[in-house]
């Protein structure tokens, strides 16, 4: 179950960051609204997921899946860059998280 609110707190940021972008720096009201509710949504999430999750596992996974997840949607649909230095730096961001759930619990 830890995983399936771990998702769901990813998911609730990458909606709240992305509604950010439309917020124009909060000017504009409804998108202002959704990033609040999203954070606030994904960090209940997250604190729920430290229940059955280590805190050094759960916030890699979050915050790695988070950061890969928003710079491959401002690369697709938000007319951001793709480079090859992008790329390169989202795969080191998912390699960062996959090494620091080798390392196990000790």
């Amino acid at each position: 179950m830890g995983y399936v609110l771990l998702a769901g707190a990813i998911a609730s940021e990458v909606a709240a960051t992305t509604a950010m972008k439309y917020s124009e720096g909060f000017s504009r009201l409804w998108p202002s609204l959704l990033t609040v509710a999203g954070y606030v949504v994904a960090f209940a999430l997250l604190a729920q997921t430290l229940k059955s999750i280590q805190v050094g596992t759960a916030y890699a996974i979050w915050a790695g899946s988070g950061t890969a997840v928003i710079a491959v949607i401002g690369m697709l649909f938000l007319g951001e860059a793709m480079t090859a230095a992008r790329i390169a730096g989202i795969a080191l961001v998912i390699g960062g998280v996959v090494l620091l759930n080798l390392g196990g619990s000790h």
